[in-house]
């Protein structure tokens, strides 16, 4: 299992950093991201059912691609205006459907997808479009940082339990390592791209992503646990599905968005 997630790795971060770096003058990181948000809220509502319904989510997956390339139509494509479509066309939809018995409960779940996948991945392309390559791999390799030095620390030392009803395998230590993972990142990052960032607000970069991060893996298994799979789907080798990969990556590109606002603006 260990060589699989090696290897899946191996041949997939040169293609996410290529598509971060050349994403001009073509949107190659848009594009990308628009296929991995597709697969993932696929996945997703395989697992809460929604996809037996293909109204619905034919709908979820459209307004999903809608909400992650977004950034990019800002003069018409704005959230409140993909929001309220959103709720106010899918339910003209639901009152279509021939099962009536759940319906609000799949809508619930299909705007779930939209929300959760769509809108959160849509934060990571503004980010790229506003502050560049840097913040990106920043944002990106943080989170592998954390989540990689988490893992490995977690087996090899993990013995107190941080959310065992979510998450059983995870532990305090694994979660401090993350921390400091992340943190170490940030200061690499910092230093090849020439940044500027004062040791303060890298230590704060590092730790804020982090933590987020962590919080977006246990929602993700809240979510594995709530509907009993232990992982999304087997479309990456050693890594399970494309969900279980873009979990903490999710919360982190909002958070380094806000973060990046925080520090340009002068306020951290």
């Amino acid at each position: 299992m260990l060589k699989l997630r090696i290897l899946t790795a191996v041949i997939g971060l040169p293609i996410l950093v290529a598509a971060v770096w050349f994403d001009t003058p073509l949107p190659w990181f848009s594009v990308l991201l628009a296929v991995w948000g597709l697969l993932a809220v696929q996945e997703f509502y395989r697992l809460t059912g929604i996809l037996k319904c293909n109204s619905l989510a034919i709908f979820g997956m459209a307004w999903t691609l809608l909400f992650i390339t977004c950034p990019h139509f800002t003069a018409f494509l704005t959230t409140p205006r993909l929001l309220s479509s959103a709720i106010v066309l899918s339910l003209i939809v639901l009152l279509f459907r021939k099962q009536k018995e759940g319906a609000w409960a799949d809508w619930s779940w299909m705007m779930a997808g939209i929300l959760y996948i769509g809108w959160l991945l849509s934060y990571m392309v503004a980010l790229r479009l506003d502050a560049g390559k840097e913040w990106v791999l920043l944002a990106l390799f943080a989170t592998f940082g954390s989540d990689t030095l988490a893992y490995f620390v977690g087996r090899a030392l993990g013995k107190h339990k941080m959310a065992p009803r979510i998450s059983p395998e995870k532990s305090w230590e694994g979660a401090a390592a993350g921390v400091f993972g992340a943190v170490i990142v940030v200061i690499l990052i910092n230093l090849w791209f020439k940044m500027g960032l004062s040791y303060g607000q890298q230590i704060f970069i590092g730790i804020v992503i982090s933590v987020l991060g962590q919080f977006g893996d246990l929602a993700k298994s809240l979510l594995k646990r709530n509907v009993g799979v232990k992982e999304s789907g087997n479309l990456l080798p050693g890594h399970g599905g494309v969900l279980d990969r873009t979990d903490s990556v999710l919360f982190a590109g909002v958070t380094a968005y806000y973060l990046f606002i925080v520090i340009t603006s002068g306020w951290l």
